[in-house]
């Protein structure tokens, strides 16, 4: 058989080539200098070929190249560019997708290192899955991205709260340049509004209207944007008070006031009477079965969000046998506290209303709520030499979840900073009502969404080469949170706490009750209120909680699915891995090789582990 590779020169491959290259097949010492092997240079090629794929991407959505920190350089352009959000930009996205598959999988694996096919693995699977969300009929379809979004905007999908957040969060101004970067993006996002804005009138002319209750948190959103806005709050004071910061001109921030006040303002009017239109016509059929094209969309969520085939029928009886045993867990817990009678959900709403688990109100509890946080950061920090080998020490901040976002944002949520770590990984915390939260059950959010979950996991990632770190699946990225989770547990996070333990039983609990609702709302008829129910009363949750929560799931199919089961297939490759190696198992050598590996699809991940149970054995 022949052997081919791609014909890409560094200085090529360091540009990016850009979305519309297109690359020949030719032999793999090309572009090489001659006495490279025939071994190494498909080496080099594949890695050069891994570059330019991620590069590719990120013409398309440049917001990652910024958040990634790699936006400097021959790509500072990107630094004033956005995505294109109508449907003929999602087209030409779908056709890079489309050509660099076609590479990807002609790259010949023989002679590559595990790392490299594993890479390359990566990349065909995100693009697989990611090509056939875009061919439906309607949505936003993630890229080696956790949101399955068949609404371009509702409460927590669109760029009117997207954008604002990423500019002020996000976005640094060092100089001129930046300040100019940052006008090109400002003057370019009523076009970015008015792309989502012909996208969901065309959804509303198929028929697919999301429910009436998700609409009134939208509607009640765009509204407090839209009043921001003509403040000059959003954007304008932002950028001022950047340039002050740094001592420049606020020349900017009076452009930047213009925009806002003006263009950006009204298309954001725009979206809103679009909004009301659709509200007018709207019912509160929670599920996406009910919308046109209903269970393909879903069918698809849920191989993007689990990166299995399961069934819905199949994630729902897990769910529930999860549940049923984690709850066997629990209930021994319940009784040495005292708490005896009822259901584990009913002794557990018990215990949510015991006052000396509830934080104060108002500010005073909010502080209370930030302080308990750092505590348990640090604590946790201290613990990562007992369970790993390989450590990192992520740049990480907490936030409050901006209150204009409050209303339809879960209760918290986490991510890794920029790859070159001038951006913190954020611990963003949902504030709007400290009754969200409790002190037996934080300090487990805490881990989760932190360390040894999202931000820290998040910064392995970024060590590896960029394409995998802008790729990322559901069930790992989740799995691992809440594998995270448990090593606290492990570690002693609840030693001498007992109903600390409860709080972390309760919360793999919570997304075993996920995988069931899930497929409830969308596969099997349910109700919103039947959703919210089975929470409060299978698993003790706020009603508070679970009623965004449940919406949530409602405008991401699918993606709630991922979390316990992903947990659970990491779970099952640790026990693979003490079964085959006996007393030749590590345990902070089976985390490096599970977190090291990078995120992944569950194949992948199994591939990953038997990777390391054969050098650890030899």
């Amino acid at each position: 058989m022949t052997s081919h590779s791609f014909d890409i020169t560094r200085r090529e491959a360091l540009a990016g080539l850009g979305a519309t290259t297109a690359l020949t097949l030719t032999g793999c010492t090309a572009a090489l200098p001659r006495d490279v092997s025939v071994v190494k240079a498909q080496q080099i090629g594949a890695e050069r070929l891994l570059e330019v794929v991620a590069y590719n991407l990120l013409e398309h959505e440049p917001g990652r190249a910024t958040s990634l920190g790699v936006d400097n350089g021959r790509y500072a352009y990107l630094r004033g560019k956005l995505e294109d959000q109508t449907r003929a930009g999602q087209e030409a996205y779908a056709a890079t997708l489309r050509r660099d598959l076609a590479r990807v999988r002609a790259y010949p694996r023989g002679g590559l290192d595990n790392t490299t096919v594993t890479n390359l693995d990566v990349v065909e699977s995100a693009y697989e899955v990611a090509l056939d969300g875009f061919a439906l009929p309607y949505g936003d379809t993630p890229v080696g991205n956790w949101r399955t979004a068949p609404y371009v905007v509702i409460q927590n999908v669109g760029e009117y709260l997207a954008f604002p957040r990423f500019m002020q969060s996000d976005f640094k101004v060092k100089d001129g340049d930046d300040a100019d970067f940052y006008i090109e993006r400002l003057e370019a996002f009523p076009g970015v509004l008015e792309g989502e804005l012909e996208r969901i009138r065309a959804a509303r002319g198929m028929g697919v209207v999301p429910p009436g209750f998700l609409l009134d948190k939208a509607i009640r959103q765009m509204e407090q944007t839209i009043a921001s806005a003509g403040k000059g709050e959003l954007f304008a004071a932002d950028l001022r008070a950047k340039l002050v910061e740094k001592g420049m001109p606020e020349s900017h921030a009076n452009r930047a006031m213009t925009l806002e006040t003006g263009p950006v303002a009204e298309a954001l009017s725009r979206q809103l009477a679009e909004l009301q239109a659709e509200r007018a016509v709207a019912t509160d059929e929670p599920g996406i079965a009910a919308r046109p094209h209903g269970e393909e969309f879903y069918a698809w969520a849920l191989r993007s969000s689990t990166t299995t085939t399961l069934s819905a029928d199949e994630i729902h009886r897990q769910g529930l046998d999860e549940l049923e045993a984690l709850h066997a867990r629990m209930d021994p817990i319940l009784r040495d506290i005292g708490y005896t009678s009822g259901s584990v959900g009913e002794r557990m709403q018990q215990l949510g209303s015991d006052p000396r688990y509830k934080f104060a109100e108002g500010d005073p509890g909010r502080k209370e709520i930030m302080d308990f946080i750092w505590e348990r950061v640090n604590w946790i920090k201290g613990q990562m030499p007992r369970a790993f080998n390989t450590l990192v020490d992520p740049n990480l901040d907490v936030k409050r979840i901006p209150v204009a976002e409050e209303a339809g944002a879960p209760g918290a949520y986490g991510g890794a900073g920029s790859k070159d770590g001038t951006i913190p990984g954020v611990f963003w915390i949902n504030l709007r009502d400290t009754d969200l939260h409790r002190k037996y059950d934080l300090a487990d959010l805490t881990f989760h969404e932190s360390i040894p979950g999202h931000i820290w996991e998040g910064e392995y990632g970024n060590k590896l080469p960029l394409i995998r770190s802008i790729l990322a699946f559901n069930p790992f990225s989740e799995g691992w949170a809440l594998y995270g989770e448990q090593l606290a547990d492990e570690l002693g996070a609840y030693d001498d706490f007992a109903v600390g333990r409860l709080g972390y039983l309760q919360s793999l609990a919570f997304r075993a009750c996920r995988m069931v609702v899930d497929t409830g709302l969308h596969a099997k008829g349910w109700s919103r209120d039947q959703a919210v129910q089975f929470f409060v009363e299978r698993n003790g949750s706020k009603r508070g909680e679970v009623e965004s929560e449940v919406d949530r799931y409602c405008s991401w199919p699918g993606q709630a699915t991922g979390y316990k089961l992903g947990h659970s297939r990491i779970v099952d490759q640790r026990k693979r891995a003490e079964a085959a190696l006996g007393s030749a198992y590590d345990f902070k050598a089976f985390n490096d090789a599970v977190v090291l590996g990078g995120n992944v699809p569950m194949d992948v991940l199994a591939k990953n582990v038997g990777r390391y149970i054969v050098a650890a054995g030899a």
